[in-house]
């Protein structure tokens, strides 16, 4: 999850359409979140629109909910959209400050033409694009040694790396040196170090072993460029291709930016996604679906269940899967599980499969001690007490 600005060194590719235009974030939306649609009905993201009535969501919680978010511009929220059994049930967008990936912008009027950082996030996307190359037969296992896929770094090979698989990338627990926890303007932060590489795959493995893979989760934007690495050498095909023919475009996600390493040329896989927030819910649907879209399988059905399933202990109370976090609500007595990508300033993709609903929320809130508790509250307060099972 990453705050810096390097401008010196990064670079922002736009790929797809660009932005054209900023609607009016009240444009055809109600008082109470109702989802603005085109002439056949269909919501105007894309998605097919349902009351909250209809999917067995209380209104008025939804209405509070709105007039909550039109009272709060001080939380930096640009985007809330809320789908359930696959219905678009409520959407909004605001204005306000928002950076393209560090480098700060002047107030957005954001909408649903209008794409936002996904940080983190882009964590959680890598790990399906892994799940369809292993179940496209490109990779075998997820237990095979990662030196072993890329033969180009054996100089760096140890009896201990020889133990990191894939699945320890998966689960942030290869056992390297890695540090994030200082600010990314400090050049002894690890993710900065590899930002900055000529080489930013062999940053991460010529890092010493300070613990057994697979024994300690440790946060690591290490871990998501090391599984794109492998993927390109096993499939021959950069990042933001692989992700274009087997996951955007089956998923209809055309409007993509991607930032790019100038020294390389390669996506930022730990963090460099930017899409629109409707597009970045259609992959808590397609989790909610077991990787199906419009009746046709984009990711392995298994994959999901493992990917979204608790793998190794993260911090306080939560679990994390495949480049997934895993945590629980209490509501009304009864505990919600449910698993997300996060991403840093308060990018939250909540998927609770119990309910068949899943949740995205973009902010500007980089920076900030709690920058995900507004989203948290969203979630809590106002959207599961909301839902009848």
């Amino acid at each position: 999850m990453r705050p810096h600005s390097l401008s010196i060194a990064l670079a922002l590719l736009l790929t797809g359409l660009t932005t054209a235009g900023l609607p009016s974030p009240a444009a055809a939306q109600s008082s109470c979140g109702t989802p603005g649609q085109d002439a056949t009905g269909r919501g105007t993201s894309g998605w097919p629109v349902a009351t909250p009535a209809d999917v067995g969501l209380d209104p008025q919680s939804l209405c509070t909910l709105a007039q909550k978010l039109d009272g709060a511009k001080e939380d930096d929220v640009h985007a809330v959209l809320i789908a359930r059994h696959g219905k678009l049930v409520f959407e909004r967008y605001f204005i306000g400050p928002d950076t393209k990936w560090g480098e700060p912008t002047k107030d957005v009027v954001f909408g649903p033409d209008v794409p936002h950082d996904l940080r983190s996030i882009s964590k959680s996307v890598v790990s399906l694009l892994l799940g369809i190359a292993v179940g496209k037969g490109w990779i075998s296992s997820i237990d095979q040694p990662v030196l072993a896929l890329l033969p180009d770094y054996a100089d760096l090979s140890t009896p201990q790396k020889q133990g990191i698989t894939l699945r320890h990338l998966l689960t942030m627990s290869p056992g390297l040196n890695w540090n994030e926890q200082l600010p990314f303007t400090d050049l002894r932060n690890s993710e900065t170090r590899m930002d900055l590489s000529k080489d930013p795959c062999r940053e991460v493995l010529q890092q010493d072993m300070i613990h057994e893979p697979g024994a300690v989760w440790t946060y690591s934007g290490g871990s998501a460029g090391l599984i794109a690495c492998v993927l390109q050498k096993a499939t021959g095909k950069p990042l933001d291709e692989f992700a274009r023919e087997n996951l955007f475009e089956p998923l209809g996600i055309t409007k993509v930016e991607w930032a790019r390493y100038p020294q390389t040329g390669q996506p930022v896989a730990a963090s460099g996604l930017r899409l629109l927030p409707a597009d970045t819910l259609k992959f808590g649907q397609l989790v909610l679906d077991k990787g199906s879209w419009n009746g046709k399988q984009i990711v392995p059905s298994d994959w999901i269940e493992m990917a979204t399933a608790p793998q190794i202990n993260a911090p306080g109370a939560m679990f994390y899967g495949f480049q997934f976090w895993l945590g629980r609500s209490l509501v009304d007595h009864r505990s919600v599980d449910w698993a997300a990508g996060f991403g840093y300033g308060g990018q939250r993709l909540f998927i609770v499969p119990s309910l068949d609903l899943t949740i995205m929320v973009n902010a500007g809130r980089y920076g900030g001690q709690d920058e995900g508790g507004f989203a948290a509250a969203v979630l809590n307060r106002y959207v599961l007490p909301a839902a009848r099972p």
